[in-house]
């Protein structure tokens, strides 16, 4: 009865969609930097609080 309308697309959303469309080489880009800022190995607790007690602080 109340059903999601999924036709509506936002004038954000449609601008993003066409600067993507026109640059493709835009999504490369992304995916390289979501890599260098986000994609990381997760961190050992116990390693990380060691370096942390044998780091020489000024």
């Amino acid at each position: 009865m109340f059903g999601k309308d999924n036709t509506y697309v936002s004038e954000y959303t449609q601008f993003i969609e066409g600067v993507l469309e026109k640059n493709p080489e835009l999504k490369q880009g992304q995916i390289e930097g979501r890599a260098l800022l986000w994609d990381k190995a997760p961190i050992n607790l116990d390693e990380r609080s060691r370096n942390d007690a044998s780091t020489t602080r000024k």
